[in-house]
């Protein structure tokens, strides 16, 4: 039998699940198995500036790989990287979290002779118990006799659950010798009770062959396990309508006539509200639902039929171990078997968001939306774009886009942690193949601005608008919208400082850019277009008191209990 060592195995099982790519930060615990993985044909250290930039950048590589991984330092590194796993636990993102600690000998003396070794707290377990809750393994590689095992039973957890893993190995373990990897790791195959996924099936097309107008709602956990091509069949020969999460933005092309618009409840387009308004049988498919849609929840629970990785339920009634895919081809198949397709009618509405007024040449949110998407649209660029949005009010009004291919939208909109969008960029440019278009707030990119210098040193050619208005805009509105009146004020805690956002692209060796006009934005456009090995960081001058509709419709709506919904969003 072939022999080679912990750290080889690793890397062995994450290139045969496809990965080409490990995010970094160094530490010395973990110098063997970066040594290791230096050496490995097939498989690039990409290093990254801190372990946020690590975790995000694995998090938006395996949104397009089906599996990221970030190696970090014990303690210092890891507990730093817990915020970005935590999103890829929440949003079903399967991302590896390669850790490295003190080695068996030090171990020792920690324990007879209470010596406190660099970056541990004094439980040397403390950083695996904390994984453990935002992972699906949470593992300590001690020894090279059980280190293979843990390592597949880990991985194979990740593949099945599309959640992330932890893994930390002993300093002196990862260059001891174990048996080569056998066979090849799959995922575990859950199957559906029969007769609860017939039973399920049968109400599900009873209730949605009665229905005037049922609509598909689908969600991100139909790209993460597989199903985008059954899901567009079903559409197909169904001649069902169907919208999407935020989460779920693009997971198929929009530019087909079924789509009736991104769902994000009052921030919705005109049409897509009025379709979830007039819906009498909304169908969840694979869909995260967060308080964004506490609204159809409390209207619509009763008569909606839900599916998701953890459960089935058709208004009230549940039915146990049915799985998203079982059901999603079980239905598929009653519309092929039937040849059932109707045309249901859609409501006509006028659109809510008035188109710019001609001339008008001072920037907002909604202005800039409409000029970058005319110009990405004219270029012919979405196809090779991924555009990339934060946690902040440009989430809301980019999610009214409609015409965007499959798998062209990235956002953290679940989790929605400040920073993300920019610190995913180079995972999503290395795992894509496309080119970042970031949309930042300017609270959200001051978190993680150093990223920049990542992106630089891989000769990225990403692009990041950095909505500059000086404050936590988002969070002002769920504090208290009234600020947004000519005679309110930002909270002093929303207020952000000034940046030199040129002098800071210059630091970074980043290209940089200041648009406050429309004439600006398409002379910044077009000069970006050229860009070929060099990020550029753009600066988009708007007024602190700009409120985008969308994000009014949404922080304005009453909560369950009749009051406003304040901190929703709460950083």
């Amino acid at each position: 039998m072939t022999n080679t060592t912990v750290a080889a195995y690793l890397i062995a099982r994450l290139k045969e699940a496809g990965l080409e790519h490990v995010f970094t930060v160094p530490g010395d615990y973990a110098g063997p198995f970066l040594k290791i993985l230096d050496d490995t044909p097939g498989i690039t250290r990409i290093p990254t500036i801190n372990e946020l930039g690590a975790g995000y950048a694995a998090d938006g590589y395996a949104r397009y790989r089906g599996i990221g991984a970030a190696c970090v330092q014990y303690g210092v590194g890891t507990f730093s990287l817990l915020n970005c796993t935590a999103g890829s636990f929440v949003e079903r993102v399967p991302v590896v979290v390669i850790s490295a600690s003190p080695k068996t000998s030090d171990r020792k003396l920690e324990r007879e002779q209470g010596i406190l070794f660099h970056h541990s707290t004094g439980n040397l377990r403390a950083d695996q118990l904390v994984f453990q809750n935002v992972t699906v393994a949470s593992e300590i590689l001690r020894n090279s006799t059980d280190a293979p095992g843990q390592i597949d039973r880990a991985i194979t957890a990740m593949l099945t659950h599309r959640r992330p893993i932890y893994l930390e190995g002993l300093n002196d373990v990862w260059t001891e010798v174990c048996p080569a990897p056998a066979g090849k790791l799959i995922p575990q195959t859950v199957s559906s009770d029969p007769a609860s996924l017939a039973a399920a099936l049968d109400r599900a097309w009873e209730k949605i062959q009665s229905a005037k107008l049922p609509v598909l709602w689908a969600g991100v956990e139909i790209q993460r396990y597989g199903l985008q091509d059954v899901l567009q069949k079903l559409i197909d020969v169904s001649g069902l309508y169907f919208t999407t999460t935020s989460l779920g933005k693009t997971i198929l092309d929009e530019s087909q006539p079924s789509f009736v618009g991104t769902y994000a409840g009052p921030a919705s387009p005109a049409l897509t509200r009025a379709v979830m308004d007039r819906t009498d049988c909304p169908i969840a498919l694979g869909a995260i639902i967060t308080d964004d849609y506490l609204a159809i929840m409390q209207s619509d629970f009763g008569k909606m039929i839900e599916v998701t990785d953890d459960e089935m339920r058709l208004g009230y009634q549940y039915y146990h171990r049915v799985t998203l895919s079982d059901f999603l081809h079980g239905l598929l198949h009653r519309y092929q078997t039937s040849k059932t397709h109707k045309n249901y009618s859609l409501p006509t509405v006028p659109p809510d968001v008035a188109k710019p007024v001609k001339g008008q040449d001072t920037l907002t949110y909604n202005l800039f939306y409409a000029e970058l998407a005319e110009f990405l649209r004219g270029e012919k660029l979405t196809d090779t774009t991924a555009l990339i949005l934060g946690e902040s009010t440009s989430l809301y009004v980019f999610g009214n886009l409609f015409g965007l291919p499959q798998n062209s939208f990235v956002a953290q909109a679940a989790w929605g942690s400040l920073g993300h969008e920019t610190g995913c960029a180079l995972g999503v440019a290395l795992g894509s193949g496309k080119r970042p278009f970031v949309v930042a707030g300017d609270g959200g990119f001051m978190m993680i601005c150093q990223e920049i210098s990542s992106l630089v040193r891989q000769q990225s050619n990403a692009v990041i608008f950095v909505m500059s208005n000086k404050g936590y805009a988002i969070e002002q509105a769920f504090v208290d919208i009234t600020a947004f009146e000519p005679t309110g004020a930002f909270a002093d805690f929303d207020i952000l400082p000034e940046w030199d956002y040129l002098a800071l692209a210059t630091a970074f060796g980043a290209q940089g850019y200041r648009v406050e006009t429309v004439d600006e934005l398409h002379t910044t456009l077009h000069a970006v277009q050229g860009l070929t090995n060099i990020p550029a960081l753009v600066e988009v001058v708007i007024p602190q008191k700009d409120l985008a509709p969308q994000l009014k419709r949404l922080a304005a709506t009453p909560s369950l209990d009749g009051s406003p919904l304040t901190g929703r969003h709460q950083w």
